[in-house]
């Protein structure tokens, strides 16, 4: 079995008894915060489904209609589960808003207390596995399905200390006080997942990859490389697609400029720790470029070498070379 399918199997079997244990806890108590916790629940189950399924299509080979692989599929599986995270976070907090000012009955708090903590622990474990399994292999899905139940994991927390407050004190407005507080918390959650997908799924820059390319680009920079611009990013699951363009002295032919661009894509891939694909665009230096080159004895030279041009996020983005 896949890697990243054994571990998502596993976060589903798990997540479908967490929440029927939830549930259980919900029919002894009757306590509006413990159903916040069951119905997120069940958003785990429905996320942790449709993210097996999106590791399934991810990790299929290219093909002649998916030049780039299937791992875009992974956006809107965050993106799916943070619009469900959405949604039960609101429901959430209109349902104890209304019993605030109706309350009912809350019984056996204490067990159902117990009930609640052993699943987040449970939640916790599972949480801190997906997530070394998702920076392992490189899965936004595994991240944040990760990040997902370590929340739940943060709010079980926060709901046994409330449970406990309402058992000791017999305030059962408290209840839904919680349970409020607990739903903006989820709506939170989900916010910043579809923001996150929405962010891949329109190509946003990733802007600490870079700043870590370049800082491998400035440490291993080779003087034949005048200058890189133009570059850009795209993530199809895990995988890296990258291209750029450098700025190699005119005189080179073919086999040289195939050897230096073969340099770079082979160092980032070394010390980037992800697979990445290059495509890399060698432009001819022209005599603007004199004053920052460094190449040696370069019978072509019009103008001496005045400084050095440090390459960062904001220099390396630009579709221009970098004359200033």
């Amino acid at each position: 079995m896949h890697p990243q399918k054994k571990v998502i199997t596993i976060s589903l079997s798990v997540s479908i008894l967490l929440m029927l244990a939830k549930f259980v806890a919900y029919f002894i108590t009757s306590s509006n915060a413990i159903l916040t916790d069951a119905a997120e629940s069940i958003v785990n189950v429905i996320a942790s489904a449709f993210a097996f399924y999106s590791i399934y299509l991810s990790s299929r080979p290219r093909d002649i209609n998916h030049p780039y692989g299937h791992g875009k599929v992974e956006f809107f599986s965050v993106f799916v589960e943070g619009v469900l995270i959405l949604l039960a976070g609101m429901l959430i907090v209109f349902k104890s808003g209304y019993n605030l000012f109706f309350p009912h009955e809350i019984t056996h708090l204490s067990q159902g207390a117990i009930i609640i903590a052993i699943t987040g622990l449970v939640n916790a474990i599972l949480a801190y596995y997906l997530l070394s399994s998702g920076r392992k292999l490189n899965s936004m899905t595994l991240q944040a399905d990760g990040k997902h139940l370590l929340t739940d994991a943060i709010s079980s927390a926060g709901l046994v200390a409330g449970l406990m407050l309402i058992y000791f004190t017999g305030i059962n407005q408290l209840d839904s006080l919680l349970s409020i507080g607990l739903g903006f918390y989820i709506v939170n959650s989900g916010y910043r997942l579809v923001r996150k997908s929405v962010g891949g799924l329109m190509d946003e820059s990733d802007v600490e990859r870079i700043k870590e390319i370049a800082q491998v680009l400035n440490d291993n920079r080779k003087a034949a490389w005048i200058d890189i611009h133009n570059f850009r990013t795209q993530r199809y699951g895990a995988d890296l697609h990258i291209d750029c363009h450098v700025t190699l002295p005119y005189y080179y032919d073919l086999n040289r400029v195939h050897e230096e661009v073969t340099l770079i894509d082979e160092l980032v891939n070394k010390h980037v720790f992800e697979e990445t694909e290059f495509f890399i665009h060698a432009d001819p230096c022209i005599p603007k470029c004199c004053h920052y080159c460094s190449v040696e004895n370069c019978k072509v030279r019009t103008a001496p070498k005045e400084k050095d041009i440090e390459w960062t996020f904001d220099k390396l983005v630009k579709d221009q070379k970098h004359y200033a």
